[in-house]
């Protein structure tokens, strides 16, 4: 596979060069590489985001310069050169005496990297005893002044606190202060800010750029997202099944992509062009939720207060056949809690939830049985929300046989789904651990269509997603809304991606609905503060792609 090389930005130090690297799979298959014949450099001073899908060797690469793959792959051949040291060569002794002092590394996920039985203040400190740094109370007062630094609230009380304790974003700059506290050269940021509400995902990443622009160290950021790299990049490295396919200067690589795979990965990228409008309609709603509410009350203990939280305060909206409501807002805001009331997974503690003229609200779960077939949902992760013991046909004809259809006529429907949703009818026999996330996330639609449903209910089904495999999904639940006339509430954290697909948007705030209407106006005249601040964080919000949408839509690149 070529590669687009362009002149590299001068630098006064190079940091860190990988000279045709590659690394091999461990058994045959399509692939026979998980990085093949790969060359960038870091400088000091400067931000690399190594862009690509899952599956295009990011991780494996970064892994591979810190020295923690995994036993079945070894590097085969090239050079991973630090400071002038290729760390190939180097004792596990060496570059343990390297890791978190020279170079440190922020990892995806925090939640699985930071020990939950460590506070965060021990983890912190440990980093520097490992490397004897900071002895005695000069260690405690260096733990206080990363907390403060990374801008979390109240380090002295924090440092005490366990993981669970903190937020996502919390969580995330406590991983930032444990690879930062022995001021590396180099930092590589493994997909930080994936997980992330806008908002976060913007603290974040102003963080790593004052930090690094403060300190003058390299950062290698592993990314997907092309609004982040719009956001931070001084330089870009596109990767592609093992392949480095492009590098160049943010500027060159964002506007002016050479490589077609660059440009389908620009192109999928959400443009935030609003949904066609719905025309009147004199239908009855098919969902109507009035003054609903949901309280949730903490356990008071001895050393706890108790505290009431208003989880959804008072809701009220309406939703057309055929019609799609997007419900925007961060973690916490309440618009999951909406959507798990909404197919009575909780009970409601207030309000009415009328579906096809009844109210569903308080219903018990027995009555619901027979209602439950009409409203599905698709849950926000495809890998926990499917059986990993179950084939993909049990999966998909568990609901139907459950509710008097027999087996035969069901395992027909479910091949006809699999069609539909784009998938092989073999998949039919294989097992969820055969197949992408985005496979997986068809697989979940396929379900919920198999019970024929009135209202589908997208819970965050994107946003564990490659951009490629989002825009995918995307179509095709435009394409099945259309084709079925489904209603659809569709919960997200990204104004950009709800207006691709809604027609109607309600931005959630602290339980509450804070502003309500389509998407052209929400985008384009916010009134409320709190969606002007969304739409403030949205990654990219000054870079436009459209030149190269239009581009590839001219050249027949399909996504």
């Amino acid at each position: 596979m070529d590669t687009i090389q362009r002149d590299p930005k001068k630098q006064s130090e190079k940091l860190l060069s990988v000279r045709n690297l590659t690394v091999a799979l461990p058994r045959s298959g399509d692939r026979a590489f998980a990085v093949e014949d790969i060359s960038f450099d870091v400088h000091a001073g400067e931000i690399v985001c190594i862009v690509g899908e899952s599956g295009s060797g990011k991780s494996i690469s970064a892994n591979a310069i810190m020295g923690l793959l995994p036993s079945y792959l070894k590097p085969q051949s090239g050079q991973i050169l630090f400071q002038g040291k290729d760390l190939l060569t180097l004792t596990e002794e060496t570059l343990l005496s390297l890791r978190g002092k020279d170079i440190g590394m922020i990892f995806q996920e925090p939640m699985s990297a930071l020990n939950p039985l460590m506070s965060v203040g021990s983890q912190i400190a440990e980093v520097m005893a490992v490397h004897g740094a900071y002895p005695g109370r000069a260690r405690a007062a260096r733990v206080l002044e990363m907390l403060d630094f990374v801008g979390l609230p109240d380090p002295q009380s924090l440092r005490n606190a366990y993981p669970f304790r903190l937020s996502g974003g919390q969580r995330q700059r406590v991983m930032i202060a444990m690879a930062l506290a022995l001021e590396p050269s180099l930092l590589i940021a493994d997909e930080p800010t994936t997980a992330l509400d806008v908002t976060t995902q913007a603290q974040i990443l102003a963080l790593i750029k004052r930090i690094q622009q403060s300190m003058g160290m390299g950062v290698m950021f592993i990314t997907h997202d092309f609004g982040v790299v719009a956001d931070i990049a001084d330089r870009v490295a596109v990767m592609q099944q093992g392949h480095l396919v492009e590098q160049g200067t943010a500027e060159e690589v964002l506007n002016h992509p050479g490589h077609p795979y660059t440009q389908r990965l620009i192109a999928a990228v959400p443009d935030g062009r609003a949904a066609p409008a719905v025309a009147a309609s004199s239908q009855e709603a098919v969902l109507k939720v009035v003054d609903l509410r949901k309280t949730y009350v903490t356990a008071r203990g001895l050393f706890v207060k108790k505290r009431v939280v208003h989880a959804v305060n008072g809701v009220n909206f309406s939703v057309l056949p055929g019609q799609t409501l997007g419900i925007v807002g961060e973690s916490g805001s309440g618009k999951s809690t909406i959507g798990k009331c909404l197919l009575k997974l909780i009970d409601i503690d207030g309000g009415q939830i009328w579906f096809d003229g009844k109210d569903i609200g308080p219903m018990s779960q027995s009555e619901m049985r027979p209602v439950r077939q009409h409203l599905q949902m698709i849950f926000q992760d495809p890998f926990a929300s499917l059986n990993p013991r179950q084939k993909v046909g049990r999966i998909i004809t568990d609901g139907p046989v459950a509710n008097g259809v027999d087996y035969a006529t069901a395992a027909v429907r479910a091949k006809e789904l699999l069609r539909l949703v784009e998938l092989d009818e073999s998949a039919f026999y294989r097992y969820p651990n055969e197949f992408s996330g985005g496979q997986r996330q068809r697989i979940g639609i396929a379900r919920a269509l198999a019970l024929e449903p009135k209202v589908l209910v997208a819970d965050e089904s994107v946003s564990a997603l490659d951009v490629s495999v989002q825009a995918q999904v995307l179509r095709l639940l435009q394409e099945l809304q259309q084709r079925l006339n489904l209603t659809m509430i569709f919960i997200t954290h990204d104004l950009r991606v709800a207006s691709q697909l809604c027609h109607q948007i309600a931005v959630m705030h602290k339980g509450s609905i804070a502003e309500y209407g389509p998407p052209a106006q929400i985008l384009d005249n916010p009134t409320h503060e709190y969606t002007k601040k969304l739409i403030a964080a949205i990654p990219g919000k000054n870079w436009h792609p459209t030149a190269i949408h239009s581009h590839t839509e001219e050249d027949g690149i399909s996504i």
